[in-house]
């Protein structure tokens, strides 16, 4: 049975005109400044325009190495979404669907988690794919975030996840946990774990937010101020406390770490040693430690 189903024909719209388009795989165009670039040098600059810095949106496996040591280990990569509701949308059936989306980006859904290290500290990290159905969260995308979390909790690694979608809702831990935004980080998962960091960073221009501009605009019945929810309007407003080029993530992201590693004796349970090698800051430059 079909759960959605159109009883009226769609809207008409006036066709849109032809456009020059440019070899597939050779050159993108900018969405910020319309400037044409190789995919070569998108590559290079970390899929940042070099002319106007806009941020692209990039697939995980795309963004692990931007911020990931070598030697990231994969976990869960078997998991694999049922259908309880044998659900069909007006095109094909939900495991169509997903099957589909499984061979456009060669994931099983929408994140990718492991564990690894960020500058030599350890680490559980969760990414999300936007390219994956939107990064839609369904049981096997809250499956591997809650079991992101619960690793980085019985290892102590601190746990950072990527966000780039919106819905999901898990609880919180007791471990350093950096939340990075990327466009677009919306609705359910900005309203649960994406704003739940100790400290969480943006990319430049990330949309960030709940309910859609246009749907607050129409509910408030004015107009909104340019930049409404770019990730550098919230944080003029006090909800991220950072935004970082992508160049510059994996630095800042090191940075953070590192204080948070001394401040907790290498991730250490209150009272006990650290599960990893630790070296205290004083130790390491050749002082007594307390």
């Amino acid at each position: 049975m079909s759960w959605l189903k159109r009883d009226r024909p769609p809207i008409k719209t006036d066709p849109k005109p032809a456009r020059n388009e440019v070899p597939e795989g050779l050159w993108t165009k900018c969405d910020g400044c319309g400037e044409a670039l190789f995919q070569t040098v998108l590559e290079e600059n970390l899929w940042t325009c070099p002319k106007c810095d806009f941020h692209f949106r990039v697939p995980a496996r795309s963004y692990l190495p931007i911020l990931v040591d070598p030697g990231f280990v994969e976990r869960d990569a078997g998991l694999v979404a049922g259908d309880p509701l044998e659900f069909r949308d007006a095109k094909m059936r939900y495991p169509d669907r997903l099957a589909a989306a499984q061979r456009e980006t060669g994931m099983n859904d929408a994140v990718l988690a492991g564990d690894g290290t960020i500058e030599d500290k350890p680490v559980s990290l969760a990414i999300m794919d936007f390219f994956f159905m939107g990064g839609s969260m369904g049981s096997v995308v809250g499956e591997k975030v809650a079991r992101t979390i619960e690793r980085g909790l019985e290892q102590r690694r601190a746990v950072v996840i990527v966000s780039a979608t919106g819905g999901a809702r898990m609880q919180e831990g007791h471990l350093p946990f950096v939340s990075i935004l990327t466009d677009p980080s919306t609705a359910g998962v900005l309203a649960s774990y994406a704003s739940l960091g100790d400290v969480i960073l943006a990319e430049p221009g990330a949309l960030v937010g709940f309910a859609g501009a246009r749907v607050i605009r129409q509910t408030i019945g004015e107009e909104l101020p340019p930049g409404f929810q770019r990730s550098e309007f919230v944080l003029d407003k006090g909800f991220i406390d950072r935004v970082v080029h992508r160049k510059n993530m994996r630095a800042e992201l090191a940075h953070l770490l590192d204080l948070f590693w001394h401040s907790t004796r290498g991730f250490a349970a209150d009272g006990r040693p650290s599960p990893h090698v630790y070296t205290p800051r004083a130790a390491a430059h050749g002082r007594p430690v307390p």
